[in-house]
């Protein structure tokens, strides 16, 4: 059993703490919130963790193994290097960054202690997208050519304008950084590293600063082509298609992950019948965390890789950047 510290408990927080709560590999024995709230005393003493407003008091606990950060993303590299010199093990709730640089400096600072750097990207477990990264792997589609994907919802309408969610500093472009990377981080464990992106963001509808729409064409190393769209104010929708040169395989999602309904996959293989599956949902929240710990304990190999941790945020960073020059952007891998 994995004893860790829970840091942040705003809607993502709490729903971890929640989620662990039926792990048996993760047990959360302290919570962390700076600006506690009613409903985080609440959750904390539902609970059985202790919370405390001071980072430090859960980097000096010898009970404490590990760290799950889930906080406003400009804070995750000084939080990060903090559990690092405490040679905590630590679960980053993704973006893991904003730039390149600083996500190189933190995966270095793991790499260097022995560590195992958890990064939230759960969507991976999903069935439907798993059966996909096996389609892809073993070729059946045949020379993959061009990949798109749009993951848009409704979630973000009730925030207030400062919510940090809607701040283009902590969130940039649009909902990218809440749904968007989500996609790339998909891809680049598939085709491999991005080259170059070519973004638009604006603000439609929302109030929020940060904007409600982003769109994305980006181009991979191996030359597959790919596009992504990102609506914060439309109801759920979520499709990930890939085309190669033998068939296609596509994901429609009926709602919401965290609202837990069916997935649908489609795959049409020339020459051949379409075929389709419906695939039913699972916590894909809770084995993420669960195959972190299973890669503390030396179990298994956690299923990310350096390379792609940074990869993705280097997209981030040109796409944000992209979305400012109205220019292609090249990705600093």
């Amino acid at each position: 059993m994995l004893n860790v510290a829970v840091v942040g408990l705003g809607w993502w927080g709490s729903h971890v703490v929640k989620t662990l709560d039926k792990s048996r590999k993760i047990r959360v024995v302290r919570v962390v919130e700076v600006k506690p709230t009613a409903a985080s005393r609440r959750l904390a003493k539902e609970y059985g963790a202790p919370l405390t407003t001071d980072y430090a008091d859960a980097l000096k606990d010898p009970n404490v193994e590990g760290v799950i950060l889930t906080t406003p993303h400009t804070t995750h590299e000084a939080l990060l290097m903090l559990a690092a010199r405490a040679n905590k093990q630590i679960f980053c709730e993704k973006p893991l960054s904003l730039t390149s640089a600083s996500a190189k400096k933190m995966v270095k600072a793991c790499r260097d202690r022995g560590l195992i750097l958890g990064l939230g990207h759960e969507r991976r477990y999903e069935p439907a997208w798993m059966r996909l990264a096996e389609i892809v792997r073993k070729k059946e589609l045949g020379t993959i050519i061009a990949v798109e994907a749009n993951n848009s919802h409704d979630k973000f309408t009730p925030l207030k304008q400062d919510n940090w969610r809607g701040n283009p500093k902590d969130a940039p472009a649009a909902g990218w950084t809440g749904m968007g990377v989500h996609l790339t981080d998909f891809m680049i464990s598939l085709f491999g590293p991005i080259q170059w992106v070519n973004a638009a963001s604006d603000r439609r509808v929302l109030k929020l600063p940060s904007g409600d729409v982003v769109t994305a064409q980006f181009q991979f190393k191996d030359r597959t082509l790919g596009t992504i769209n990102v609506v914060s104010k439309t109801p759920y929708y979520a499709r990930f298609a890939v085309f190669g040169s033998t068939g296609w395989a596509e994901i429609v999602d009926t709602a919401h992950p965290e609202d837990w309904d069916d997935t649908h996959m489609t795959v049409s293989i020339s020459g051949g019948k379409r075929t389709s599956r419906t695939y039913k949902p699972r916590d894909t929240v809770k084995m993420n965390f669960e195959a972190w710990a299973d890669a503390v304990s030396g179990k298994k190999e956690y299923p990310f890789t350096d390379v792609e941790r940074i990869g993705n945020v280097a997209v981030l960073e040109a796409l944000v950047k992209s979305s400012k020059s109205g220019k292609r952007e090249r990705v600093r891998n």
